[in-house]
């Protein structure tokens, strides 16, 4: 299989997310499947940042241990990650600043020399390399002039010098195959709420979902979208409810910390029965934990957040296209059932970047709501059999509608009289049912790998990619579920069939996954726990996973 592995490091500052970006369009130009994991400490400036970008003939969404070529802005990089490469001398790098074997470049003397900034010392390592592994310039220019706006001549020069000065190392082979767009698991969450109908967002930016604010931000006036930035999580999720009460479809992204300002009026909505979703990008914790690094950690806490008990949709999508599907169903979903849809990501499928294939995502499309046909007296909570009541939005001439925090009746009215309370408790309730029922519809529990195989590996979120990998190579099977509440029990069962041993493999120390499926009576066989704040590699999880089945 053709593949390469290719890590760019500097400091923060140093342009090696947008340089990783690059790299990893350049490679989709020419046929390849990409994923690129970024790692960087919460640090302004300083610190070490680095990218690992991996093409591969075959879709991806994880990456490997060891790598083909470092791209070096700073001895760091070249301390740090040199013992991970397959061939000491394939590093490029800026020989006035490195020390190394390789190739290096002097970039200080040539950004003096071009009149440029420092920051574009990128633009020359990106030429140098892409001679290195026998790219031909002209693909080179036109990503850059494709994705670079800003002094585009001078970074079009300097990539030009770059390549002259290098020498070719590799030849990598183009790929007959179409260039699919890369975008970050954040900007396909985006594009999924907005082809569901997304009239509004609002988020207070926390890493790791901030970028869905800055890209929606960016799309807004092509979309018709409003897009809010308030004071604090919780001004964020009350003027979404604000939103969700004048009848538009809204979202709203945060953290672990700042979904924990978010309960109170999570509650609410529960009670009030407003459509809303949420999206939670999970990091390190508790509290501040190591926040601009991965876990998995807030499973348990988003299915029973808030106060009281009442219907939620909680999905955890494990790649790009499954980012897309289930942001729509669950805006979808939001709006249908009257309930609170929480999307759980991570910073691995949020930052990362994807190779990403609409067509293969699944259908998609905006679902109507029930609305109030404007006849007789309005009931917000009306008492149906489905628990779904018909919407009516303010200002409406025909309709008092009352939307309340407290215990009501049908009309929206405060009530303590127990008569009332039970029927209304009920009627929320019932809805997860059917709910429940329309999951069938869906895929909610995904099986990848060798689905005969008596020894699975049971994963969720972003860890789909590196255990599908591994089960192919050692001939398991993979069971996702996707969906966790209302939990697809029959649909995880089914795939559960002939499994003799499950392996859990989870992001988080306290298995939790492996203790929500355990309320059904199902227990893991063995599990595989990381919880440093890093994905697994390939190699890490293969050579843990053939310790429990050896």
């Amino acid at each position: 299989m053709r593949e390469i592995s290719v890590l760019i490091g500097g400091k923060a500052g140093d342009g090696i997310n947008q340089a990783g970006i690059l790299l990893a369009r350049l490679f989709s130009n020419m046929g390849y499947f990409v994923y690129m994991y970024f790692d960087y400490p919460s640090l302004i400036r300083g610190g070490h940042n680095f990218a690992l970008i991996r093409a591969s003939e075959k879709k991806i969404s994880a990456h490997r241990l060891r790598i083909d070529y470092i791209i070096a802005i700073n001895q760091d990089t070249v301390d740090f990650h040199k013992s991970k490469l397959r061939d000491q001398n394939n590093i490029i790098y800026d020989s006035d600043a490195i020390n190394s074997s390789g190739q290096g470049l002097p970039l200080s003397k040539i950004i003096k020399e071009e009149g440029a900034k420092p920051i574009m010392r990128n633009s020359i390592l990106m030429g140098a390399f892409a001679r290195a592994i026998g790219i031909d310039y002209e693909l080179l220019e036109g990503v850059i002039k494709k994705n670079i706006s800003k002094e585009l001549n001078l970074n079009l020069k300097l990539s030009a010098r770059g390549y002259k000065s290098a020498k070719e190392l590799l030849g990598l082979t183009a790929l007959k195959k179409k260039s699919l767009p890369v975008l970050t698991g954040n900007e396909v969450f985006g594009l999924g709420l907005i082809s569901a109908g997304l009239e509004a967002y609002v988020a207070y930016p926390m890493t790791p979902s901030s970028n869905i604010l800055h890209f929606l931000a960016s799309a807004a006036d092509n979309f018709n979208l409003k897009v809010v930035h308030p004071e604090s999580e919780i001004g964020v999720i009350l003027m979404a409810l604000g939103f969700s009460y004048k009848g538009r479809r809204v979202a709203v992204g945060t953290s672990g910390g700042g979904f924990c300002l978010m309960t109170e009026a999570l509650s609410m909505a529960g009670m009030a029965e407003l459509p809303l979703v949420i999206i939670v990008a999970q990091r390190a914790g508790p509290s501040t934990g190591i926040p601009t690094y991965t876990a998995q950690c807030d499973l348990h806490f988003v299915l029973s957040a808030g106060h009281g008990e009442f219907p939620r949709f909680v999905v955890a999508p494990g790649d790009s296209e499954e980012a897309y599907y289930w942001s729509n169903a669950a805006l979808n979903i939001s709006w249908k059932y009257q309930i609170p849809s929480i999307i759980l990501s991570d910073k691995v499928l949020s930052e990362g970047a994807f190779s990403f294939d609409r067509e293969s995502s699944g259908n998609s499309s905006r679902e109507e709501a029930v609305l109030w046909k404007n006849e007789g007296a309005y009931k917000r909570y009306l008492n149906t059999d489905s628990g779904i009541s018909p919407l009516a939005f303010a200002p409406n001439r025909g309709a008092f509608i009352k939307v309340n925090s407290y215990e009501h009746d049908e009309y929206g009215i405060t009530t303590e009289d127990p008569k009332e309370i039970m029927p209304m408790y009920e009627k929320r309730l019932r809805k997860e049912k059917y709910l429940a029922q329309e999951l069938i519809k869906y895929d909610a529990v995904k099986v990848y790998g060798n689905k005969k195989a008596e020894i699975a590996l049971l994963c969720w979120g972003s860890n789909k990619g590196a255990c599908i990998e591994v089960a192919e190579s050692l001939g398991l099977k993979v069971i996702q579920p996707v969906v966790f509440s209302p939990f697809p029990r029959e649909s995880f069962s089914d795939a559960l069939k002939g499994v003799k041993k499950i392996i859990d493999v989870e992001n988080n120390a306290t298995a939790q996954l492996a203790g929500l499926i355990a309320k059904f009576g199902i227990f893991p066989d063995e599990k595989i726990l990381k919880y440093d704040g890093r994905p697994f590699t390939i190699e890490e999880l293969e050579e843990k996973v053939k310790a429990v089945i050896s």
